[in-house]
């Protein structure tokens, strides 16, 4: 994909970057080189390498020194380390909302779909803090769902559902319970994932 240079910015290429990776069409340890991208979207290295720097900070790319950046390989461990975290993180979220936020849709149907919902019962809670851990955690979050989307590893069906049920729970005025099942929905993706992870 090349764009016009004079009109492509870092964030612009980062953004192309990231959803490839979501995607899958760039697979996990795929090598993601400065020269590459910078032939792909017809701009300089710098502004190429730019657009790299930002997706290794957000953990979507990870990089040694003195090599080119890589799609993560996650292992089990990291698996069920990230959706633990993650589940801490995000039950707390929604245990504390006082409202539905305006922007959470039930839909499940893509990555993009799925993180934006999980993005936004985060955000919809009061603490900043709560939402900058998240967002740390986000890059890896963003890579394991496109996984999950990408090998049809859930039904979209399902988790379009799993998402209603916490939204109605939430517009009941139980958030208790919309805390329980976001963690169940998380524990469903993951367990999905490394069953994948176990066949290889």
């Amino acid at each position: 994909m090349s764009l016009d240079s004079a009109a492509v910015r870092p964030d612009a290429i980062a953004e192309q970057l990231r959803a490839d990776i979501i995607a899958q069409r760039d697979q996990p340890g795929s090598t993601i080189t400065e020269s590459a991208v910078a032939v792909r979207f017809g701009v300089a290295r710098p502004t190429a390498r730019l657009a790299i720097e930002r997706l290794v900070a957000e953990g979507i790319l990870r990089r040694e020194a003195h090599q080119a950046a890589r799609v993560p390989v996650l292992g089990r461990d990291d698996i069920i380390d990230l959706f633990e975290a993650r589940a801490i993180i995000e039950s707390a979220a929604v245990a504390a909302l006082t409202t539905v936020p305006v922007t959470a849709r039930g839909s499940g149907d893509s990555a993009a779909d799925d993180i934006a919902f999980h993005r936004a019962l985060v955000a919809g809670q009061s603490s900043p803090r709560l939402t900058r851990m998240h967002n740390l955690l986000l890059g890896e979050i963003e890579l394991c769902i496109g996984q999950v989307h990408a090998e049809h590893l859930v039904s979209a069906s399902d988790m379009a559902a799993q998402h209603q049920r916490i939204l109605d729970a939430l517009t009941a005025g139980d958030p208790a319970s919309a805390a329980r099942l976001t963690r169940e929905h998380i524990e469903y993706a993951r367990d999905a994932l490394l069953e994948r992870t176990t066949r290889g």
